[in-house]
């Protein structure tokens, strides 16, 4: 999806760092050089963690082995370990030598069904399922990163939760963990989570409010008319108008998203202050005495979401089927990320001064191809980040293409995590 130019042009503005004392510095740079240094001393154990998760990928709400193994290394490191919460969720509690502020950092840990077979040498032993979603990176970095901040408990102020999330696919992991108590277990200031993408392996991302385009569908309910096609291709014809992408865009061809001009990553993205409309899906029911015609929108902002429904309900008011309308309401496709802005812009900051601003990009657009994830259950009640890491190594070929048949990841990428969001969580902890 994304060019093979992007890791060698893609750039970013970045705010001024804080300044701090030069003790605060020295300090500072000893621990992250810390945390590399232990990275580098666990990475092939990763890496193998990694690959175990691989060979035996479990569909939401199947994940025991999984969540064992996960269990049994936050034991192992000393974590304070809690299991079975909304399923197979496992939460670890690694609290610092000092009191302080309580953040917690998320990872999703099931797979998906795929009857493709797989493109690496340690293949799934689950036939039918692999983890063609990146989530068996998504807990070997969050179990990387325990271990990390375990070796620098001393120097911590206050405490790391770590949620390791069920059935995110399917989307009911999330709020089954809250139903299940989760936030009696734990009770986060700040909250952080990240996803493998198709940038280039070494490079993270994000932006204040949505990560994903906001994925709706609408649905217009009118009384019967005496000739219900004329209604029918009259209500099309709104609902396209409200489409404010060119037919000839370079919006359409989803691989620009990456492109380091007009991507999501590039100032002059195309990739925002959008609405579109999914052509040719009206579905349309009908009931004795009403006719409901819907369709689906996605909205690059929350502007572009609150303005359609007034926009669409000023057109047919003023034409003469305004007494045959009844109601036009949203309804809810996927959960919509929602980043708490501050913590965006504080955390790119600090990011992009300690591992240099072309690894850690900030996006000016939206990612538009419907995708969303249930980490947006959190967002909620607490604040909140959603990252992307980038997965890909163009070279040799590698894609980092979520739910695609050939999905793979750069291994490499295992280490940026636990680098970065490593540091992300001292920052925060020490700030």
């Amino acid at each position: 999806m994304m060019s093979k130019h992007l890791s060698n042009t893609l750039t970013i503005f970045f705010f001024s760092l804080v300044s701090i004392s030069a003790f605060g510095q020295k300090k500072t740079k000893s621990i992250h050089t810390d945390i590399q240094q232990r990275t580098d001393q666990i990475f092939d154990s990763l890496v193998k963690i990694r690959r175990d998760l691989h060979r035996y990928p479990e569909v939401g709400g199947n994940e025991q082995r999984t969540s064992t193994k996960i269990a049994q290394y936050l034991t192992a490191l000393g974590l304070e370990v809690k299991t079975n919460i909304g399923g197979y969720g496992v939460v670890g509690i690694l609290k610092g030598a000092k009191p302080g502020k309580k953040i917690a950092w998320r990872a999703d840990i099931d797979a998906m069904p795929s009857k493709a077979p797989d493109v690496v040498d340690f293949r799934s032993k689950h036939e039918g399922v692999r983890h063609i979603c990146g989530h068996d990176v998504h807990t070997a970095v969050a179990l990387g990163i325990a271990n990390v901040l375990t070796h620098q408990k001393e120097d911590l102020e206050g405490t790391v939760y770590f949620v390791f999330q069920p059935s995110e696919e399917n989307i009911k992991g999330a709020l089954a963990m809250m139903d299940d108590g989760l936030f009696d277990i734990i009770d986060p200031e700040e909250m952080y989570a990240m996803h493998v993408t198709p940038f280039p392996a070494g490079t993270i991302a994000a932006k204040p409010e949505e990560m994903f385009a906001d994925y709706k569908q609408l649905n217009l309910t009118f009384q019967k008319t005496t000739d219900n096609e004329a209604l029918i291709a009259f209500t099309k014809k709104q609902l396209m108008s409200l489409e404010n992408v060119a037919p000839e865009s370079k919006f359409w061809n989803m691989q620009n998203m990456g492109d380091p001009e007009i991507g999501v990553t590039a100032p002059k993205s195309i990739y925002n202050n959008f609405t579109t409309v999914e052509k040719n899906n009206y579905p349309v029911t009908k009931t004795e005495n009403k006719i409901v015609i819907s369709t689906f929108l996605s909205f690059s902002d929350k502007k572009q979401r609150d303005s359609a429904v007034p926009k669409l309900k000023t057109q047919i008011g003023e034409s003469k089927y305004a007494d045959k309308f009844i109601k036009a309401e949203l309804v809810n496709v996927f959960p919509t990320l929602d980043n708490n802005e501050a913590l965006v812009n504080a955390g790119l900051e600090r990011l992009s001064g300690i591992y240099g601003k072309n690894r850690v990009l900030r996006m000016y657009g939206v990612v538009a191809d419907g995708r969303s994830d249930d980490f947006a259950f959190f967002q909620p009640k607490v604040p909140s980040v959603y990252f992307f890491m980038g997965g890909s190594n163009y070279e040799k070929g590698i894609i980092a293409q979520t739910h695609s048949p050939n999905f793979a990841v750069d291994e490499s990428c295992i280490k940026t995590g636990v680098n970065l969001f490593s540091s992300l969580l001292v920052e925060r902890l020490n700030q």
